[in-house]
């Protein structure tokens, strides 16, 4: 978990589910649970998702009770500092800060929920973490159909992604061909809910560095932004991937400048001088890209 916390990753995802063994379960939540202690008290707030077991099953709900615990905890710390006219630490540069003043002392670490199938699962969890930010997964043939439905459950959920190995065995298909579909309803339905565009489905062959790279420009053309990382040498090659080239920023540019030009001389339509015609959806899609792209 430290080399995990000591990454380039956006998020650390503390894994509760997949990577541990049925006779684990117990150590590796105690361990989170340690972790998630120790950082709380050393203030530092590490952009962290913890992703518990299917929430409609024993081993998921201590998982949650588990959180919620840590929650409190964090509350309480929150609650001394403040007593004492201090904070339990500052943030580390560059790092989430959730869990401090001005955000209603939300608790910090976030929940990833897999093999999420309905909105009921999806309250259900909200209401026993209050202020806790909800990551489901949809994993299945029943959750894909649901996608709108859960990504609206609550304000608690801030994004949603797909489960694509679980929902590859379900369904039987091969390759990504038969990925298409779910992968572009669950990129609808976030935007639908109001919700960021999801990060990609963790790409299985970690030494494919050249597979995973076509992999993520494809995902990016779908309309994902970023992907879960299940080893270190995966990250750079995400992040390339879904960085704007310099000709794309280029032309990004181009369009919110001219669109500024257009405001202020008080044009209506505008054009490009190539001929390109402009429209408002096309100057926020570029200011999206400039706001993706690296500093100067």
């Amino acid at each position: 978990m430290r080399k995990a916390l000591d990454s380039a990753a956006d998020v650390v995802i503390l894994d509760l589910e997949d990577a541990v063994s049925p006779a684990h379960k117990d150590q590796a939540r105690a361990e989170v649970f340690t972790l998630l202690h120790r950082l709380t008290a050393g203030g530092v707030r590490r952009a962290v998702q913890v992703r518990v077991n299917d929430v409609r099953g024993e081993t998921g709900r201590t998982d949650l009770a588990v959180l919620a615990a840590c929650a409190e905890a964090a509350r309480r710390a929150r609650e001394e500092a403040a007593a004492g006219g201090g904070a339990p630490g500052e943030p580390v540069e560059g790092e989430a800060a959730g869990g401090e003043a001005g955000d209603g002392g939300r608790p910090w670490f976030e929940v990833r929920l897999p093999k999420v199938e309905s909105a009921a699962q999806v309250q259900e969890v909200a209401d026993r973490l209050p202020g806790v930010r909800l990551h489901p997964l949809l994993e299945s043939a029943i959750g894909i159909e649901r996608a709108y439905e859960i990504a609206s459950a609550s304000p608690a959920v801030a994004s949603i992604a797909l489960g694509e190995a679980d929902l590859s065995a379900e369904l039987g298909v091969s390759d990504d061909a038969g990925l298409l579909y779910a992968r572009s309803r669950i990129v609808v339905a976030a935007r639908a809910a109001g919700l960021p565009a999801p990060a990609q489905s963790v790409y299985p062959r970690v030494r494919d560095l050249d597979g995973l790279r076509d992999s993520c420009l494809e995902g990016r053309r779908l309309g994902f932004l970023g992907r879960t990382a299940i080893h270190p040498a995966q990250l750079p090659v995400i992040a390339e991937a879904y960085r704007p080239t310099p000709e794309e920023i280029a032309r990004a540019r181009e369009i919110v400048e001219a669109a500024a030009r257009a405001e202020e001389t008080g044009t209506g339509a505008l054009a490009l001088p190539d001929g390109r015609f402009v429209d408002i959806a096309i100057v926020r899609a570029a200011e999206r890209t400039l706001a993706l792209a690296p500093p100067t």
